[in-house]
């Protein structure tokens, strides 16, 4: 047996799930008590959609007194949500009446009265937008102190994907697939410092509005529209964003995103912190019984989007789980058993009951793989020790271990 000697690059990926993106936030919290340092110095690329990037976009932030060191910890994340829960997603019972109605009107009475009356069904954007602005204030997506990956869907076509737009880099196979339309895009900030880092021009756009389109899901929030500022012969282009967790996963991700990025022989260690597995089957049956708006009703759980969300995941599970072999470490588990301590599916329960099932259903998950979870913070904690070390020419630490002791005598 070969030991592989090459130094990793450590990715970090946070799945989207609204409210549940409390379960990653408990899970990193640990991982920094554990390890007595920020989730920003032991990772190297933090990407993921919708509620992930809302927590890598603040994991990434620089202090702003002190700006090699990142303003947030973890645990300031899981009082984030515990405060915003209510503001963000209040309580509203008829809201998933009044998007049916308004879906009804929109395809038989046309009354434009009932426009303004049904508003859509959607939460009102400045539930979020409010408190993602005091997070993250002015700052740029170039600004972020580690990598950061941002995904959303563009919905308009603003511009061109991704590689269409250098006529040096399209290959023959490109021309069979549509320019025009929505596609994903995948806002960087790269900060490798390796061959390839002469193809990363990070473009000009706020975290603000990055994390927003992301965020964007929907049936609960309307699209985002805003400006980014492409580094090439784009410009800068208007985009109307949607929730990036329509297309993003980890597979997705390594694939369409992260893979480029590398240098050919780079290692890559990837961490995959999850909101609970919410797939449910549906028997045939019940499928044909939905009907045209009864694939998205809420009432039935919105099947046709919980489809899409998990479709490209599963179809590229295998070969990506195949490629990453052990350097691939998932924390989640199902939401969906019986269990009367598993929190809500929903994304937007923010009752203190199910905040708080939220976190114990973090420590279930850290409980049944406390192993591999041991294993990735000794990894978190090697990578970090590595890097410094190497940046000021020092002799590694001795363990990670060590740290235990010093815990709590830093913020």
């Amino acid at each position: 047996m070969t030991t592989d000697n090459r130094e990793p690059v450590i990715a970090l990926f946070n799945y989207g799930g609204g409210l549940r993106g409390l379960i990653p936030a408990h899970i990193m919290t640990r991982m920094e008590k554990v390890t007595g340092l920020r989730m920003s110095e032991m990772v190297d690329i933090f990407c993921g959609p919708s509620t992930g990037a809302i927590l890598n976009a603040a994991l990434t932030l620089p202090h702003p007194n002190e700006p090699h060191r990142c303003k947030y910890r973890a645990r300031h994340l899981v009082r984030f949500y515990e405060r915003e829960a209510m503001n963000i997603f209040p309580q509203d019972r008829f809201r998933e009446l009044r998007g049916l109605l308004h879906d009804f009107n929109n395809r038989l009475t046309k009354f434009s009265q009932l426009e303004s009356i049904f508003k859509h069904g959607h939460y009102a954007p400045n539930n979020l937008s409010a408190p993602l602005k005091l997070l993250y204030g002015d700052a740029k997506l170039s600004e972020s102190l580690k990598s950061l990956v941002i995904p959303f869907y563009s919905l308009d076509g603003a511009s061109t994907p991704e590689g269409f737009h250098n006529q040096d880099t399209s290959t023959r196979a490109m021309r069979h697939y549509a320019r025009e339309g929505g596609h994903a895009v995948w806002l960087r900030n790269m900060k490798l410092n390796n061959g390839q880092q002469h193809i990363n021009k990070t473009p000009d756009v706020s975290v603000f509005d990055a994390v927003m389109a992301s965020c964007a899901a929907p049936t609960y929030f309307p699209c985002h529209h805003f400006d980014i500022g492409w580094q090439d012969d784009r410009g800068t282009k208007e985009y109307a964003g949607i929730d990036g967790n329509i297309f993003d996963n980890p597979g997705v991700s390594y694939y369409g995103s992260l893979r480029k990025q590398l240098d050919p022989n780079q290692k890559l260690i990837m961490i995959g912190l999850g909101t609970g597995y919410t797939n449910r089957s549906i028997a045939k049956d019940k499928w044909n019984k939905y009907g045209s708006l009864g694939v998205v009703d809420p009432v039935n759980d919105l099947p046709l989007i919980n489809i899409f969300f998990h479709a490209s995941e599963s179809a590229l599970s295998h070969s990506f789980v195949h490629e990453m072999g052990d350097d691939l470490h998932m924390f989640n588990k199902t939401i969906l058993d019986d269990d009367e301590n598993n929190p809500s599916i929903q994304i937007d329960d923010g009752s203190p009951e199910n905040l708080k099932k939220l976190r114990y259903f973090a420590e279930a998950i850290m409980e049944e793989n406390k192993k591999d979870f041991d294993h990735v913070c000794d990894l978190l904690v090697r990578n970090r020790d590595k890097k410094e070390n190497k940046n000021k020419q020092e002799p590694p630490l001795e363990s990670w271990t060590k740290r235990l002791f010093s815990f709590g005598k830093k913020d």
